[in-house]
């Protein structure tokens, strides 16, 4: 097993957290993302300042949550902080007001409601088992084709390919062309293609082609009965069927990288976290039955999505901190699952936790995650078909990170499979 550590982070080029003047840590900086190194800054905004105003970052003035309770505090609040697209929607980054893609995830109530009720019955528990022996029969398909002894890409050959081909069939999309799912998963997500201009009008323009896309898709479900899948769902839905194209295209990016990102980096960090703590590997090898508590334990150990963004409808006090009407509050679920005060051991992997699900990952409130037991099954069919396969699973080098501090994410992972 490589022996790839979460160390910590010593600063090379730029300064470390306890060398930064405590009124200007922004943790909102991708960079420190994509070189794994924000750990220790959430560490001291805990310990020093868990409600803390950050006065200038690249997206503005902003308040960073980083404690659980102050978390859940505001993600159980809808009605003093608001998700509204128009308000800023739900990352630290503000919506485009020229590019507006409204999304159920970013409305409150009553449309919020309305809109994902429409969608909701795709992960029922009936519909859940319908889709359990499928996602088998494809993990195994793709876990057989993996080549032994020779390095290949795990982001790419698994994490990437099971959740494209999960998500087609949640949108009985055309099957030959489902890698486009990918491709407009991550432009829609890029981070440094927004802060290019150039770079984001052709964002913008690719993201209008997977409108087009899915356009042509909804005229053929809207004219044809309705069925189960997602497209037609919002075709029939009665306050969905008279979206504007905007919205609708907002609706298909939410779904697509909700079912796309989220379990694409949890089964990549989830072998990740494994290879760093041979011990838990070990434990896992000796009883298979642990995938039950590891799965939820890769889930807060990953924190897929770093971060939520809401804002303030009205003055309140949040720990002890004055939050002002408009103000941009930020909770960082990916600091929150980190935090001893509640989890115990918050900083180590451990795959048999007596309360694993106690994480922030899926969100709290009416904006919980809508898809987290189909992510869960997803994830333990992956593990429950490689611990029958491979005793072992290399990973032979530290992963590259996303540029994002939003998507907690990875874009390689070199792995080896021993014969």
């Amino acid at each position: 097993m490589s022996d790839v550590l979460e160390a910590p982070y010593v600063s090379t080029n730029g300064a470390s957290a306890a060398e930064t003047p405590l009124d200007k840590i922004d943790v909102s900086d991708p960079e420190l993302f994509r070189d794994n190194r924000m750990w220790e800054f959430f560490a001291r905004l805990r310990k020093e300042d868990p409600v803390h105003y950050c006065e200038d970052s690249r997206y503005g003035p902003y308040w960073a949550v980083t404690k659980y309770k102050d978390i859940m505090a505001v993600d159980t609040n809808h009605k003093v902080f608001s998700s509204d697209s128009g308000l800023g929607g739900i990352t630290v980054r503000d919506q485009d007001e020229d590019f507006m893609l409204p999304m159920f995830i970013a409305m409150d109530q009553p449309k919020h409601d309305f809109q994902r009720k429409v969608v909701s019955p795709i992960v029922s528990p009936d519909n859940l088992a319908k889709l359990e022996g499928t996602i088998r029969e494809r993990v195994c398909k793709i876990l057989d084709g993996l080549p032994r002894d020779e390095p290949f890409d795990w982001v790419d050959r698994v994490s990437i390919e099971l959740t494209t081909q999960m998500l087609a069939t949640l949108f009985d999309f055309p099957w030959e062309d489902r890698r486009k799912l990918t491709h407009w998963s991550d432009i829609a997500t890029a981070e440094d293609l927004l802060e290019d201009e150039e770079k984001d009008e052709a964002r913008k323009a690719e993201l209008m082609e997977c409108g087009a896309y899915f356009t042509n898709l909804w005229n053929e479900r809207v004219n044809a009965e309705p069925a189960g899948d997602l497209i037609s769902m919002l075709a029939h839905g009665e306050s969905t069927k008279n979206m504007d194209p905007m919205e609708y295209l907002g609706n298909i990016v939410l779904l697509i990288v909700g079912g796309n990102d989220t379990t694409r980096n949890s089964l990549t960090g989830g072998l990740l976290a494994l290879s760093q703590n041979q011990d838990q590997y070990d434990k896992l090898m000796a009883d298979h039955s642990l995938v039950e508590s590891m799965v939820p334990e890769i889930i807060r150990w990953q924190t897929p999505l770093a971060h939520m963004r809401r804002t303030a409808l009205e003055d309140i006090e949040l720990g002890g901190k004055q939050i002002k009407k408009g103000d941009k509050v930020v909770m960082w679920y990916v600091s929150g699952n980190r935090d001893d005060t509640v989890i115990e051991n918050a900083d180590k992997f451990i795959i048999d936790r007596a309360r694993p699900r106690q994480h922030l990952s899926f969100g709290f409130g009416i904006h919980r995650c809508v898809g987290n037991r189909l992510g869960e099954m997803q994830l333990r069919i992956v593990w429950e078909e490689v611990l029958k396969r491979f005793p072992k699973i290399e990973v032979m080098e530290e992963p590259t990170r996303i540029y994002s501090s939003f998507v907690k994410g990875y874009a390689r992972m070199m792995v080896r499979i021993p014969s």
